[in-house]
């Protein structure tokens, strides 16, 4: 047993015989109970040595080997006995198998709920297209009724018209029988009647035909022959019957859906607090579209439970919106489809005014949580005028912050333009009549411009941009021209003289054509690299096309113009051509309303990130103007934010004219 080896008769007595094995445990194999033959059969024997069985096991190598791979191959390696080092890997294999069958359960109560989901689809498959069947029978119904309802009233008014028509005739027939046969008889009489008859018919055929022929007749039809089915809306029909009904889907899943909002961790007793549900798919996209099955439960410190209520957006986005009555700690669950978002169920407090201070000091939730988007409100502008304000920050937080009060290089005095090609932000610096150039860690590289009204100068700078050659434009609103200067700051020309009455933001469209906006003249013009002027369009006024006071401009992918309307307090996109395209935005300070929006910029995913100047934040809509959410500034509020630029790594940067500086922050795309 102690050797491991098979032994016949002679063998077992030498083996007994020698010193160094004669302490050995030798049994027959007549008295090992519960081993087979096949177990018998199975004897490990090294390959390297014949006939040698493996009695060891090489933990260096992960093998087993015989003694004399001991001393050969395997020296100076740690061994152990074989069947130690079995007994350790059942161990060792018992344990994983505990490990992996721990994973059954979840995974039978996956499948179910999988299983679930499919049957839950086969239903809701087949109550939709019952509920298509229903819609188009009925529609189908309507139909044969309209057709039928026009078809009477086709015969009504047929009938009407025949019968005046006939009536007319019979009329006419009448008469024209009464004055034939007075005429043929007068005639025939007068003709053939002697002296007497004619005397005798005088008097009465004299009256016969004066009473006919001083009737007064209608020669013309009564009625006419119109009957004519218009089908003028037809046209308008079909196209409606091409689109008429949709199916409705999203992918929205609990496990990768996500909360955000004050309401999350705090709210005042009596007052309705709003938290925003944003939806993802599986792959933690954002979802586009609502519809989604979302369910809001709060259960107070006595267990009662409440239903808040729950919007839907319609873009992807749920408001759900809540009261408690009394201070104390509450539990919120939100559920997708039956199922616990991220976070869910959430814990919050309700707290009295007035303790607001101690609730955030005790606070051991991390400060970049659900934080509540705080800043620097503006003045507002002039045609302002308020709303409540509601929160709904993201996770996400400053990156880098550059830039004090001052005139030196890498200080500002009221940055307003912000522009980033490749790794370099480049800034115009208002006050101090400069343009700056950074690197993305913040380190300024290049600065130039100085005070002037004449060419190469720089007055007012507001605005910049590059063209496709690298060149820098820089929008400049008390001198009413484009500067163009090289990479190397050096001026080369000016566009827009004469033309421009204050020109605030510029970009460049991807035909290299310079986008600029005039906004004291609140319009747009389109340029051609060489300045020569293709278009303009807009004018003052609150109308669609119209403009009060635009700042700045943004390029999406598909080559559309998009414009902060400053005091019309919207962003309104425009094609390349200059044709409207939509609107989105109010005036105040809830989520997508703005107080006086200035800096705009498109991301990698067409999502549009709006500077809301009077209100000091930043909010992202998606490339069709629906909110999503907006960027967390509370690490360093902003005051009175500019130009607006999204960076090559997936950040934003802003230029924070009230604080002096530029900031990069990240945020959720």
């Amino acid at each position: 047993m102690d050797c491991a080896e098979f032994l016949c008769t002679s063998c077992t007595s030498i083996h007994q015989a020698l010193d160094q094995t004669k302490e050995h445990n030798v049994v027959a194999l007549s008295d090992i109970s519960g081993n087979s033959e096949s177990e018998v059969d199975t004897t490990l024997v090294c390959p390297s040595h014949d006939g040698n069985a493996l009695r060891f096991y090489c933990i260096a190598c992960e093998t087993a080997v015989c003694g004399d791979c001991t001393s050969v191959e395997h020296i100076g390696h740690k061994t152990v006995p074989l069947f130690d080092a079995i007994q350790e890997q059942k161990i060792l294999l018992h344990t994983l198998v505990s490990g992996a069958r721990e994973q059954v359960p979840c995974l039978e109560d996956s499948i179910n709920l999988v299983n679930d989901v499919v049957g839950s689809l086969d239903l809701e498959n087949k109550s939709a297209e019952e509920k298509i069947l229903s819609a188009f029978d009925e529609l189908s119904n309507m139909l044969q009724v309209r057709k039928t309802a026009l078809l009477a009233e086709l015969q009504t008014i047929y009938n009407r018209k025949h019968q005046i028509l006939f009536e007319q005739k019979e009329t006419l027939e009448s008469i024209l029988s009464k004055i034939t046969n007075c005429c043929d008889f007068t005639e025939e009489t007068l003709k053939h009647g002697s002296e007497t008859e004619i005397l005798l018919i005088k008097t009465e055929m004299s009256e016969k035909l004066k009473e006919l022929g001083a009737l007064k007749l209608q020669y013309q039809p009564e009625e006419n022959e119109c009957l004519v089915f218009d089908h003028t809306h037809f046209q308008t029909l079909r196209k409606s019957l091409t689109s008429v009904g949709a199916v409705q889907t999203n992918s929205a899943v609990a496990f990768e859906s996500t909360a955000s909002g004050e309401g999350l961790k705090m709210c005042y007793p009596g007052k309705a607090t709003s938290i925003t549900v944003i939806s993802k798919d599986r792959k933690g996209e954002l979802v586009r579209v609502g519809y989604a099955s979302l369910s809001a439960e709060i259960r107070d410190e006595d267990d009662m439970a409440s239903n808040p209520f729950v919007m839907d957006k319609q873009n992807g986005t749920y408001e759900v919106t809540y009261t408690v009555e009394k201070a104390g700690t509450y539990s919120l669950e939100i559920k997708l489809y039956g199922h616990h978002i991220k976070g869910s169920p959430f814990k919050f407090k309700a707290i009295n005014a007035g303790e607001e201070v101690d609730h955030f000091n005790n606070s051991k939730i991390p400060r970049t949580l659900n934080v509540k988007q705080k800043g620097t409100k503006r003045p507002p502008s002039s045609r302002s005028h308020g709303s409540n304000r509601r929160s709904n920050a993201i996770e996400d937080d400053l990156v880098i912050r550059v830039g004090e009060k001052g005139r030196n290089k890498g200080e500002f005095s009221n940055p307003q333009g912000l522009h980033v090609v490749g790794d370099k932000i480049i800034i115009a610096d208002s006050n101090n009549q400069t343009v700056q150039v950074f690197n993305s860690n913040g380190d300024c590289k290049l600065k130039f411009g100085s005070p002037g009204r004449v060419a190469g100068k720089m007055q007012r700078p507001t605005g910049i941009a590059s063209t496709l050659n690298g060149n820098y434009l820089v929008a400049d609103y008390d001198n009413k021209w484009i500067s163009v200067f090289s990479p190397e700051g050096k001026y080369m020309n000016k566009i827009g003289t004469g033309k421009l009455l204050g020109p605030k933001g510029v970009a460049v469209d991807k035909n290299g054509h310079i986008i600029v906006i005039d906004n004291k003249g609140s319009c747009i013009f389109i340029f051609q690299s060489n300045g020569k002027l293709i278009s303009k369009f807009g004018s003052r006024g609150n109308h669609d096309w119209q403009f009060a006071g635009p700042h700045y401009v943004a390029i999406n992918a598909n080559n559309d113009i998009i414009v902060s309307d400053f005091h019309n307090h919207c962003i309104k996109v425009f094609d390349s051509e200059g044709n409207f395209l939509f609107t989105f935005g109010s005036n105040g300070e809830g989520n997508g309303q703005f107080n006086a929006p200035t800096g705009v910029a498109v991301d990698q995913k067409g999502n549009i990130l709006v500077a809301d100047w009077g209100n000091s934040r930043i909010q992202v809509f998606d490339s069709s103007g629906s909110f999503l959410s907006f960027v967390n500034t509370a690490a360093d509020p902003l005051y009175g934010p500019q130009g607006l630029a999204v960076t090559s790594d997936g950040y934003v940067a802003v230029a924070d004219s009230g604080n002096h500086c530029f900031k990069i922050y990240k945020y959720l795309q």
